[in-house]
């Protein structure tokens, strides 16, 4: 076992040992191949002693925001290097977990900003990420989350944007709910697949695996309700909208794609408006055509060219191009 000096900046908080081994059953459990057996044990250890749990919940965080285990450090253990290496490796981990909390109350200062969001992407980007619990998170284009794990909930606060959440089982000692934070409230997966987009004054929420209940923030317990696989819902922070069928393409964005099956043009825009850098607008006299079609997001000028050539509009573009308006044809 690595033992890390516990005259390192913030150890002296949490037992030195307990950090060494929070260092390893990181590495165990994210490496790819850990059994359940692997994370029944390190529930065990987690509830053996208050800093084994501790120590735990800062491998957790430190997890959450760097969305993956530091390759530089990971490799040596995981590759079966020389002890020297992995020794060296696993220190360094530990060291990592025994200054997280001196970091971290400097980092709080500047949450205001997206870029300081836990994990955030900008304008035609899309990342997975993975986070302490073994739980995958796809972030679509310009989304912001936070990512919180303590002893009571795994909370994952919507900042904007869209995500896909794959959960998994809990690692930590007690099983603790999985929470999505939005502006108007709060959704608790039920062991599922789902995904949450921040809408203008609303939430939405598709639903691919199990179920997912769902509490606007301003309405009684009472009137909470459970969303079923197969089912899409918008929500305010006050009413709920009757549940919809989910689209057979409704996750096509998590592979990079854009389905359209009859879409009116001008709801065809405002999704692909997500996409591309600057403003894109739909006039009215052609916002009823119909759009069909599989389209690659990752190349939304290209889009933009196929519409043209295949339907009777055109795109004026405006201001070096960051201005662009889907119209009718003009004379020829």
């Amino acid at each position: 076992m690595a033992h890390y000096s516990a005259t390192h900046a913030g150890a002296s908080a949490i037992n030195p040992v307990a950090l060494d081994q929070a260092a390893e059953w990181l590495v165990l459990l994210h490496g790819g191949q850990a059994t359940e057996a692997d994370r029944q044990q390190c529930r065990q250890w987690q509830g053996a002693s208050a800093d084994n749990a501790r120590a735990w919940a800062r491998a957790e965080t430190l997890m959450n925001k760097l969305g993956t285990l530091p390759p530089a450090l990971a490799m040596p253990v995981l590759q079966r290097s020389t002890a020297p290496a992995r020794r060296a490796a696993l220190a360094k981990l530990a060291g990592l977990l025994a200054a997280l909390p001196a970091a971290w109350f400097g980092w709080q200062a500047l949450r205001q900003s997206d870029l300081a969001a836990d994990h955030h992407t900008g304008t035609g980007q899309r990342r997975t990420i993975r986070l302490a619990d073994g739980s995958q998170v796809i972030l679509n284009s310009a989304s912001a989350i936070d990512v919180v794990f303590d002893q009571d909930r795994r909370l994952v606060r919507l900042r904007h944007g869209e995500i896909m959440i794959t959960t998994a089982a809990d690692t930590a000692a007690s099983a603790r709910p999985f929470l999505v934070e939005t502006a108007e409230g709060m959704l608790q997966a039920l062991g599922t697949r789902f995904a949450v987009h921040q809408q203008t004054a609303h939430t939405q929420l598709d639903v691919f695996e199990s179920a997912v209940r769902v509490a606007p923030r301003r309405l009684p317990a009472s009137a909470r309700v459970t969303i079923a696989a197969g089912q899409r819902l918008r929500f305010s922070a006050d009413a709920i909208d009757a549940p919809q069928p989910l689209s057979v393409a409704a996750d096509a964005w998590t592979q990079g794609m854009l389905v359209a099956d009859n879409m009116r043009l001008d709801a065809f825009s405002a999704e692909l408006a997500r996409y591309l850098p600057g403003l894109l607008r739909c006039e009215d006299e052609v916002a009823d055509l119909r759009i069909s079609g599989t389209f690659p997001l990752d190349q939304p000028q290209q889009i933009l060219t196929m519409l043209v050539s295949t339907y009777p509009i055109e795109a004026r573009r405006r201001f070096g191009g960051y201005w662009v308006t889907l119209s009718a044809p003009g004379p020829q």
